[in-house]
């Protein structure tokens, strides 16, 4: 049995939503209270025993290969004034046993695309695919969840919620059926249906756990709008010769890529921090 040991982090998009806060920053890089999008995506790949941390970038991402990466001359000033807490936490951002590699996506031409760009370096081995856009927090942690699915039945796995039908639209929605009380057996699935054609309210969030067939299929799909390659369609390909499953997470999904989710989710985590937590929750009720 073959262990999921890489992950994959397609970060090359444009953040277009929050312009202009992503016009010369990436908005993986964009912070919930002190720590980016991207660190709590990888930090979920790390408790799940992942190792391999791919990332495929494209122009204007180089802040999270700098975020990633050694600061000689932000380690010297912080040592030089003392503040060895801080010192640490730079230095211990990731495990020492981790690798970060990464990958360029020339052009935007779909997740799809972003994911077969890491062909080379996944070989065939099973591997994560995590979208920082959608923070998942849960008491264990969402991918560390998938992962155990992964390895009790031998395929791919697909994180999905239910969402409200007039959404579906903006998901890959998927038709299912019950196999225990989180697991659903996938029996199709559509790109972004529109509410009165979707097969059912039950949406892909940003979680993946896939078998290397899946860039079999992400090679030969026919390319869409704008040349684009999705993902859900390698997916719907796949699942003609391999089980596809569904599994109902444990834990609350934050939408980091809309402003409320982003806002949402900065309260949330806010409200636990251990510096800030006392005084903002004091702040909230004193504007109520």
């Amino acid at each position: 049995m073959k262990k999921v040991n890489k992950a994959v982090f397609p970060v090359a998009g444009m953040g277009t939503r929050f312009l202009p806060a992503t016009k010369a920053s990436p908005k993986e890089m964009m912070p919930i209270v002190d720590k980016p999008l991207i660190q709590y995506a990888v930090e979920e790949a790390v408790a799940a025993g992942i190792t391999d941390m791919i990332f495929v970038t494209g122009r204007s991402k180089r802040a999270i290969e700098d975020h990633f990466d050694k600061a000689y001359e932000l380690e010297n000033e912080l040592e030089r004034r003392g503040k060895v807490e801080l010192l640490e936490f730079v230095r211990n951002l990731l495990p020492k046993n981790i690798n970060c590699i990464y990958i360029r996506q020339a052009e935007p031409l779909g997740l799809g695309h972003a994911v077969l760009c890491a062909k080379h370096v996944i070989g065939e081995e099973p591997f994560a695919v995590l979208l920082a856009d959608d923070l998942l927090d849960g008491g264990t942690p969402v991918m560390k969840q998938m992962v155990g699915i992964y390895e009790a039945h031998q395929c791919s796995v697909l994180g999905v919620q239910d969402v409200p039908r007039a959404e579906t639209s903006s998901y890959g929605i998927v038709a299912a059926a019950p196999l225990s009380d989180r697991l659903e057996k996938v029996s199709a699935i559509v790109e972004k249906p529109k509410p009165e054609q979707a097969p059912s309210t039950l949406a892909v969030v940003g979680r993946y756990v896939l078998t290397p067939r899946i860039f079999h299929h992400l090679e030969n799909v026919t390319p869409g709008s704008g040349g684009e390659i999705q993902l859900t369609d390698g997916i719907a390909a796949l699942m003609d010769e391999q089980k596809i499953l569904a599994y109902r997470y444990d834990g609350v999904r934050y939408d980091c890529g809309s402003k409320i989710g982003y806002l949402k989710a900065t309260v949330e985590f806010a409200l636990r921090h251990p510096e800030v937590a006392t005084e903002f929750s004091r702040y909230l009720a004193d504007r109520k």
